[in-house]
């Protein structure tokens, strides 16, 4: 396994993610930002946050497989959330739990940036993500 994910003694400790990612592997994967579209390009779950980073997640799930790669894999979430506050953490990690129940996801290091608007209205989330592979 090129990947070994931890959370260091005297850094918070969380399930949602890991602080460090230690990488062996040579091939890199780097998954372009996913949001809520499905197949045919449409919106889903329009005005749900949990709806939203569902299926960002899946369409990131898809890609990895795409390139080889699962979740176990990845070394670094990024996650851009338009109008972040505090109060959305519930909405948005229900959204991460639906997955979780579908598939196996490995809590990777991770970044949550909140921005005021993305690139089209009515997009609530976008996921990027790098993977390691040997």
């Amino acid at each position: 396994m090129p990947v070994t994910l931890l959370n260091p003694d005297g850094l918070m400790k969380t399930d949602v993610y890991r602080q460090v990612a230690i990488s062996t592997g040579t091939r890199q994967v780097h998954i372009a930002g996913q949001v809520a579209y499905d197949a045919d390009g449409q919106l889903v779950a329009r005005g749900d946050l949990a709806g939203q980073v569902a299926q960002a997640y899946r369409n990131v799930g898809i890609a990895l497989a795409a390139a080889g790669a699962t979740f176990s894999d990845v070394v670094r979430l990024t996650f851009y959330v338009v109008d972040w506050k505090r109060e959305l953490m519930p909405e948005f990690l229900a959204g991460i739990e639906q997955v979780a129940r579908e598939s196996r996801i490995t809590p990777a290091p991770a970044s949550l940036i909140g921005v005021s608007v993305l690139f089209e209205p009515g997009v609530l989330v976008e996921i990027e993500a790098t993977a390691i592979l040997d």
